[in-house]
């Protein structure tokens, strides 16, 4: 664990970002993370949902006149002794473009020993900067230095990129300790604590590597009063292609444990349904009272090590 934590350094992995231009897909960069921990497998685990946010301020023919749009109208607000029309007509009079930042965090996971939390996060963005709108509508001026910067109608125009898209580094996590710390600020176990554990002593566990399906995305913030949040979130690497679990109503003994069977074949690893039902991912609780109502009375198909954790979560339920 030391060694990864040493290889991994942050200014390492941003140097590795500056020097790469992001091509179709991510294997350079994935090669690169590798080099720099040949001790421990690393993977792109998860890819997320496209975002955006306001990018910096460009004239008609591209020029960059500001990387930082916030940043620029306030100071230009005020260069203009905080008359807004004064710094509208200047935006009409420069045919000034607002842009905006897209893009995707990409999550490399490095495993570094047998357990479910035995990994490190790595969390990479790729973004690119694109035109976005004219800076200001003649026809629709806005009425204060909010609406400046961030129209609710924007004159949107087409869109075209500016510059190459590029990798930023964001942060990296040693999850085994973040949970440490989830446990110190949580009273009670944490969901994605029971979840770590369960998958441990499962035959799940046994048989899979967790990143292969599941990562564990740490979220930390401030307060209203300044206090620092913590908090954990289990998400499902796979988008598509999820596993389909066939309709089991009225089904019990062989005929459940086969349609489970399935549902844990195509997921890749037993006792799947299991976790699925506690992310609330195409299986619900009925399918776990089912079983359960199996192994009380005369059938028997789970291992005993899944059987205990199934009898655990029916005395006590929890989801992720």
């Amino acid at each position: 664990m030391t060694e990864a934590r040493l290889v991994l350094a942050g200014q390492d992995i941003t140097d590795c970002c500056k020097k790469l231009i992001p091509g179709q897909n991510d294997d350079l960069l994935l090669g690169k993370l590798q080099a720099l921990t040949p001790a421990y497998p690393v993977k792109l685990a998860h890819t997320g949902d496209e975002w955006y946010r306001l990018g910096g301020v460009v004239d008609v023919h591209g020029n960059r006149i500001a990387g930082d749009l916030v940043e620029w109208a306030e100071r230009s607000y005020l260069e203009c002794g905080q008359n807004l029309q004064t710094l509208i007509d200047h935006a009409l009079d420069k045919q000034l473009i607002a842009t905006k930042q897209t893009g995707k965090t990409l999550y490399f996971a490095v495993q570094t020993g047998a357990r479910a939390e035995d990994f490190t996060l790595v969390e990479i963005d790729k973004t690119s900067e694109v035109s976005d709108r004219m800076l200001v509508d003649a026809n629709r001026p806005p009425e204060d230095l909010e609406e400046f910067i961030d129209p609710l109608q924007p004159f949107c125009i087409e869109s075209f990129s500016f510059g190459h898209s590029r990798y930023t580094y964001r942060r990296k996590t040693d999850v085994k300790l973040f949970m440490e710390v989830i446990g110190e600020r949580h009273p009670q176990t944490h969901p994605v604590q029971r979840f770590i554990d369960d998958w441990n002593r499962s035959s799940a566990g046994q048989k899979a590597v967790l990143i292969d399906d599941w990562i564990i995305r740490p979220y930390r913030h401030t307060g209203r009063f300044g206090e620092q949040i913590v908090n954990a979130e289990i998400v499902n690497t796979h988008k598509d292609h999820l596993p389909h679990l066939e309709d089991f109503v009225g089904k019990k003994g062989q005929a459940l444990s086969s349609i489970l069977s399935r549902f844990d074949r195509h997921a890749g690893y037993p006792f799947a349904w299991f976790f699925y039902m506690l992310k609330g991912k195409g299986v619900s609780t009925d399918s776990a009272e089912s079983v359960y109502r199996d192994i009380s009375g005369d059938f028997a198909y789970l291992p005993e090590k899944d059987e205990r954790i199934l009898r655990d979560w029916i005395a006590n339920p929890y989801n992720v």
